[in-house]
């Protein structure tokens, strides 16, 4: 799965990510540190990435938008810290994959997982 790790995210995650496989990018990388959210929901959507954030905002803005896409993978966790939740990160790619390449929201905490196809407002 191809993933941008959103600004607020560790560069780590991309070590982590493309370990198992995945083709991973941080924010930094390709966009300004201070864009708007819906900018950094633009890339993604143009180059079929999903994004990996620990932010509401963006299941907020795919629900006000109508948005088919991006899929949006988000943990909340006390920690998101790769060290802690890699475990969890990498089976909620992997169990939720065909969703999330078809577009979805896919919320994660330690206890379980969400998830809500694109277009949230069907």
């Amino acid at each position: 799965m191809n993933l941008v790790v959103d600004m607020n995210r560790s560069p780590d995650w991309i070590a982590v990510l493309n370990a198992a496989g995945h083709a991973a990018v941080h924010w930094s990388e390709i966009g300004s540190p201070d864009a708007k959210d819906r900018v950094v929901l633009s890339w993604p959507r143009r180059n079929n990435h999903a994004v990996f954030t620990h932010d509401l905002d963006f299941g907020a803005i795919l629900a006000a938008t109508s948005a088919d896409a991006p899929s949006v993978v988000q943990i909340r966790t006390q920690d998101p810290s790769p060290a802690h939740c890699a475990p969890l990160v990498l089976y909620v790619l992997r169990r939720h994959e065909a969703a999330l390449a078809t577009g979805a929201l896919v919320v994660a905490d330690e206890d379980r997982t969400r998830v809500r196809l694109l277009p949230l407002n069907r």
